[in-house]
């Protein structure tokens, strides 16, 4: 079976190989784990041999219904559950549609979320469903952990319990994720994730946002206070009252590298990184003198020092737009 996506596990892909050589996979599955362990990834692959039409391994992840399936459209596999609680209501609607045989695959798939949060009417609902269901739907039941579903229903699905990887595992994982990210940053984040993939993803996805919301903030920032504008430099600077401290020290921090990228271009001293960077510091260098660009630099690394101190993000926005708008050349 093509578990490859699926970092480390190799006990729960040992199990799966064996169902696939024994004659095909269960008809129901709790996959269990704690957040980030990889319970959507396995479910994902699940569901996409379940339907796969393509030859040899499963899933080949090359046939259409592969493809359906990576796209998050194949019809055939329905997603349910997933932060709130599952009621009696929902489970009962899902046997009913369970009853509506499959658009395209062999099978119908369903992948409940947050499983253990169905109280036990819906549990117990379930339950008929696992037992009494039609031969070609499959139920791929996440839980964390699986004892909190009934032991009724543990006793009609596979457990598939996800373990945390290896710092190595994780490290190589990574880096088939992520090939443009620097190896350093990679091998911090899968020694700090302690095995659970989902963490060093959402440490990694998130810092890269912020630092995308900072850069172009500044990128903003410095065109109004290029051009001259009071008018929309104010507006940009109100809009900053929503950000939190620690967003406009790093928009404050992107847009002192700019300034300082600015005065080298001034001084024809070659820049190298982002074409976005390059482009926005030479626009400032033919716009402002030098003695300009340092003058705003000294301001904003003084707001930068305030951002230390318990100061309130409408405090700051205003000190900018007046930091700005009033240095002079």
């Amino acid at each position: 079976m093509n578990l490859a996506d699926l970092a480390g596990n190799a006990a729960v892909k040992r199990q799966l190989e064996q169902e696939m050589g024994r004659g095909g996979l269960s008809h129901a599955y709790i996959l269990s784990g704690s957040a980030g362990s990889g319970k959507r990834t396995l479910a994902a692959l699940l569901a996409a041999a379940l339907v796969c039409t393509g030859e040899g391994e499963k899933p080949c992840l090359r046939c259409s219904a592969c493809r359906k399936a990576a796209g998050g459209i194949h019809p055939d596999i329905i997603r349910t559950g997933g932060g709130k609680d599952i009621t009696v209501a929902q489970v009962r609607a899902l046997r009913s549609d369970a009853y509506i045989r499959p658009n395209e695959a062999g099978r119908k798939v369903y992948i409940l979320q947050d499983a253990q949060r169905m109280n036990p009417s819906a549990q117990n609902a379930m339950l008929k469903l696992l037992e009494e269901g039609p031969a070609y739907g499959a139920f791929l039941l996440l839980a964390e952990p699986a004892q909190s579903l009934l032991e009724t229903v543990r006793s009609r699905c596979e457990t598939l319990a996800l373990a945390p990887v290896s710092r190595q595992e994780a490290e190589q994982w990574l880096a088939r994720r992520y090939p443009d990210r620097d190896r350093e940053e990679l091998r911090g984040a899968a020694q700090a994730c302690g095995g659970v993939l989902g963490r060093a993803v959402e440490a990694l996805e998130g810092e890269r946002q912020e630092e995308r919301a900072a850069l172009s903030g500044a990128l903003e920032l410095l065109e109004r206070a290029a051009a001259g504008d009071e008018l929309r430099l104010m507006e940009m600077c109100i809009s900053l009252e929503k950000w939190d401290r620690e967003q406009i020290q790093a928009l404050l921090e992107e847009t002192i590298l700019l300034l300082r990228d600015a005065l080298a271009c001034g001084a024809r001293v070659p820049l190298e990184g982002d074409e976005r960077r390059r482009a926005a510091a030479r626009q400032a260098a033919v716009a402002l003198p030098p003695k300009r660009l340092v003058q705003m630099a000294d301001k904003l690394e003084q707001l930068r020092s305030a951002c230390e101190y318990n100061v309130g993000a409408g405090h700051l926005a205003g000190w900018l737009c007046a930091g700005l708008s009033g240095t002079s050349a």
